[in-house]
C-alpha cells in the first residue's frame, strides 16, 4: 500500500470514531482496496473524497446487513466489494466527466426514461413541449434527490456539494436514485422517476401542455387566440379532461417495454433499441431514417429484424408477461374465447395437449422435459408453436 492510501487511512479513522468502532478485517480490506481505485483517477485525496469512501462503505454495509440473500450466501465480502466498486465506479465517471459535462449526461440520462410519460399519452405533444415539461419536472426531482441524500448520509439538514468529488457523488446517488425499483400492487414494480413523472403529468392543469405547445409552434396576437378558440383545441382539452388511466395496466405496459430495451441489448441489438425509442416518441418513417441515418434499404432490413425479435419476445422470452398485459395468459385460455379455445384444442397434438396442461399446473420447462422425455430446449420450442397457434386464432 503506498504512501498516499496510508495517509487516506489514517485519515478516516481520525475523523469519525463511530466509524472506528465498527471496524472489522473486511471492512479495512474494503477501505485499502476503494482508497487505491480512488486514487488512480483522483491524485491525491482531500477531507471531502475520504468523506465520500466513507459515505460508500456505510451505505454497502447497510444493504448488505438488511439483504437475507446476501447474509445467506456466505459470501459477504465478495458482495460488499462489489457493491462498493460499483458505486464508486459510477461515483468517478461522473467526476471524470466534470462539472459541467456531467450536469449535462445525468439530465440527458433522466430526460430520455422520462420522456414518454411526461404529458398525457392521448395528446401526441411535440418534442418543443415535452422538453419544457421535462426541464420543470427535473428541477423538482433533483430537489428531492437532495433532501433524500440529506436523510439517507451522515450530512447536515442543509448539506449541499460544492466540491467536484461531492458533486460526482451527488450525481452518481441521484441516476440510482431515479431508478430504484419501487414495488407496486400485483407483485409488479416501477422506476422511482418514473412514477413521479406519472404523478406530475396527472397534475398538469388541462391547459398547461397545449399552452407550451401553442407558445413554441403556434403564433401569437390574433392568430394566437384564433387557435385557441379553435373546435380542434376545445376537442383536446375535453380528451384531456376525460382522460382515465389504469395505474395497473399502465405499470404493466411500461414494464414490457423496460424489459424490452433490457432484451434488445442483451441480444447485441442496439440498433433495434434505438429504432423502439424513437417509434415510441411517434416520430415519421422519415424523421427516424434521418436520425438513424438509414436508407431504405438499411431502414427495411432494420425493420425484418426488429419484427423477428418483437416476435421472439412476445412468443418465446417473455410471452407470460406480454400475455398477461394483453389479457390473454393461461388462465385466460390464451385470450381466446370458448368455441376459439375448443377450436385450439383440437389442432394440438397429443404430446402438445400435455404439455399445455403441465404449463396450466406452472410446471417449468425442466420439469415439463423430463416427464415428456425431451430436451427443455425442445419443450420451449413445442411452447412457442403453441402460443404460435393461439396467436393466429385471436387474431
Amino acid at each position: 500500500m503506498n504512501l498516499n492510501t496510508t495517509i487516506a487511512l489514517n485519515s478516516i479513522s481520525e475523523s469519525s470514531s463511530d466509524f472506528d468502532e465498527a471496524k472489522n478485517g473486511s471492512i479495512q480490506y474494503l477501505e485499502n482496496i476503494i482508497c487505491q481505485e480512488m486514487l488512480e483517477v483522483i491524485s491525491s485525496h482531500s477531507s471531502s473524497s475520504l468523506k465520500v469512501i466513507h459515505r460508500i462503505i456505510q451505505e454497502v454495509q447497510r444493504v448488505c446487513e438488511k439483504s437475507d440473500r446476501i447474509q445467506k450466501s456466505g459470501e459477504i465480502i465478495t458482495w460488499q466489494l462489489s457493491l462498493c466498486r460499483h458505486r464508486l465506479h459510477k461515483c468517478l465517471s461522473y467526476y471524470k466527466y466534470g462539472s459541467q459535462k456531467g450536469r449535462i449526461e445525468l439530465h440527458s440520462n433522466l430526460s430520455v426514461i422520462v420522456y414518454r410519460y411526461i404529458a398525457p399519452s392521448q395528446l401526441n405533444l411535440g418534442f418543443s413541449g415535452r422538453y419544457n415539461l421535462i426541464e420543470d419536472f427535473l428541477q423538482d426531482f433533483y430537489a428531492e434527490s437532495l433532501r433524500a441524500f440529506r436523510r439517507e448520509n451522515d450530512v447536515s439538514e442543509d448539506y449541499q456539494p460544492r466540491t467536484r468529488i461531492e458533486l460526482a457523488e451527488y450525481m452518481a446517488f441521484t441516476e440510482q436514485y431515479a431508478k430504484r425499483r419501487i414495488t407496486l400492487p400485483r407483485g409488479s414494480s416501477a422506476q422511482l422517476i418514473i412514477l413521479r413523472a406519472q404523478t406530475f403529468a396527472r397534475r398538469q392543469p388541462d391547459e398547461t401542455v397545449v399552452d407550451i405547445e401553442q407558445a413554441v409552434e403556434s403564433g401569437k396576437g390574433e392568430e394566437a387566440e384564433q387557435y385557441s378558440r379553435s373546435a380542434i383545441m376545445q376537442q383536446l382539452k375535453n380528451l384531456m379532461i376525460s382522460e382515465t388511466i389504469d395505474p395497473s395496466e399502465s405499470v404493466l405496459r411500461d414494464r414490457i417495454i423496460d424489459t424490452l430495451f433490457e432484451y434488445f441489448k442483451a441480444q447485441g441489438h442496439q440498433d433495434c433499441a434505438d429504432y423502439l425509442t424513437l417509434k415510441l416518441k411517434d416520430l415519421s418513417a422519415s424523421e427516424i431514417d434521418e436520425i438513424l441515418n438509414l436508407t431504405p434499404r438499411q431502414r427495411d432490413y432494420l425493420q425484418q429484424r426488429f419484427k423477428y425479435h418483437i416476435e421472439k419476445f412476445a412468443l418465446s422470452s417473455h410471452w407470460k408477461i406480454v400475455h398477461q398485459w394483453l389479457g390473454a395468459d393461461l388462465d385466460q385460455k390464451l385470450g381466446l374465447k370458448q368455441v376459439q379455445w375448443e377450436q385450439f384444442l383440437t389442432e394440438l397434438s397429443p404430446q402438445q395437449q400435455q404439455i399445455l396442461e403441465m404449463k396450466q399446473e406452472k410446471k417449468s420447462y425442466q420439469e415439463i422435459a423430463k416427464i415428456v422425455n425431451l430436451t427443455p430446449k425442445k419443450v420451449e420450442k413445442q411452447w412457442t408453436k403453441l402460443l404460435e397457434l393461439a396467436w393466429k386464432i385471436r387474431n
